[in-house]
């Protein structure tokens, strides 16, 4: 199985564990539980944003932090290609209202996994599957 990981749950699993769902900090901390984890680029895009407006801090340089949180076991970084790109527009209604979440929802559907995510709105799309 492939498991998608929203842009909050790849941050907590790196700042905040505490904060995950006992289900998903299991499973994440276990790759024999899945085949592959992966990210989607606008997550990393995300993090940055989330820094640069304050929301965000961390304690290390941010590239640092970045190569680290990029070598999770089995995780692979999802690009934003133009087919994932138009999906995201086009996403059977009542859709997530945000962009980066239509491209999250998107990366899924093209990527036939589930999203790890507490995000509600994902979690009620009933056109991707999410666990949290």
């Amino acid at each position: 199985m492939k498991y998608l990981l929203d842009t909050h749950t790849w941050i907590w699993w790196h700042a905040h564990p505490a904060r995950l769902s006992s289900k998903v900090k299991t499973l994440i901390a276990n790759p024999k539980r899945y085949d592959e984890l992966l990210l989607s680029a606008i997550s990393v895009w995300e993090f940055c944003k989330l820094l640069e407006k304050g929301r965000l801090g961390i304690s290390c340089d941010p590239e640092e932090w970045l190569d680290t949180a990029l070598a999770m076991p089995k995780l692979r970084l999802v690009p934003l290609s133009p087919r994932i790109a138009y999906r995201s527009t086009v996403l059977p209604q009542p859709s997530p209202s945000d962009p980066a979440d239509q491209i999250v929802v998107a990366t899924a559907r093209e990527e036939n996994a589930a999203i790890l995510s507490k995000d509600e709105t994902i979690r009620r799309y009933a056109h991707v599957r999410a666990l949290w």
